[in-house]
């Protein structure tokens, strides 16, 4: 999808969509152009301030409206959720990146619940309204994780980036396994690459976090793929460039990294897992 730009997508009139976080940075921008191409688009955040300041760009471009949730809320998602009429399109795109072990208010690992378990809850929810698509942003970064079943949430050990890892595998996996329990929706995951957001604000290393801002000058195009995997013409019911079905079974019980040279310099594995591919 390198040629791809937002003046790919199609028409959307009649259409309604939902994307959580949207008050900034990816879901804001698939906010404006799904707007701009005539769906109704629900912007789902957290903070009231920031999501009416969002809600009013958007609103300057074509129609939106503003739904309160937190994901890291059991009692918010369901909220939400009932706030919902009809819908033709999900974009689980809010998310949380390396912060510090906290919990959410129903008592999980953060990362885990809101990038994750809140998600999970909101499209069980919405689960018999929804008659298109579900667009699950997962990032690169599963392959750092590992699906730790005896210790899910942290209490023994944590790191905030492997925690972070195990969340993006976990939607990874939902999102393959949503795709063969609904095979009436087109389910996408998408790998955003890096992009100039607000999702490393918490993440607590200034090094890193000024690698990632000297990124921000060829970083601008990667809003595209969320956008393109939520617009696309329906091609299969499960697809994404992040990860294939069958890596993401083989990841689940294991270390994903990427491939590394040998010295005679062919590609061996690493963790047993792989490049990533589309399903």
């Amino acid at each position: 999808m390198t040629s791809w730009t937002s003046a790919d997508v199609p028409d959307q009139t009649g259409r309604t969509a939902l994307v959580t976080g949207a008050n900034s940075g990816l879901g804001l921008h698939t906010s404006l152009e799904l707007a701009r191409r005539g769906a109704r688009v629900l912007m789902a955040c957290r903070d009231p301030r920031r999501g009416a300041e969002a809600l009013a760009r958007v609103r300057a471009v074509g129609t939106a409206e503003l739904v309160p949730l937190d994901l890291a809320s059991l009692a918010s998602v369901r909220a939400a959720a009932e706030q919902v009429d009809p819908l033709d399109l999900l974009i689980a795109n809010a998310g949380v990146m390396a912060v510090p072990r906290r919990l959410t208010e129903d008592g999980f690992e953060l990362q885990l619940g809101t990038n994750h378990l809140g998600h999970f809850a909101l499209t069980g929810l919405l689960l018999p309204k929804l008659t298109g698509r579900v667009v699950v942003v997962s990032s690169d970064a599963h392959r750092m994780g590992r699906m730790r079943f005896d210790d899910l949430m942290g209490e023994r050990s944590y790191g905030r980036w492997s925690a972070y890892g195990q969340s993006k595998l976990a939607n990874l996996l939902f999102a393959r396994e949503l795709g063969r329990r609904a095979p009436s929706l087109v389910v996408a995951a998408a790998h955003p690459g890096y992009a100039a957001t607000n999702l490393q604000r918490g993440q607590g290393n200034p090094l890193l976090v000024g690698l990632m801002q000297a990124a921000t000058a060829s970083s601008r195009s990667r809003t595209r793929t969320a956008r393109g995997r939520s617009c696309t013409p329906r091609r299969s019911r499960t697809c994404g460039p992040a990860i294939s079905s069958d890596r993401a079974g083989a990841c689940a019980g294991r270390r994903c990294g990427p491939r590394r040279r040998s010295r005679r310099g062919t590609r061996r594995r690493r963790g047993g897992c792989g490049t990533s591919a589309s399903s």
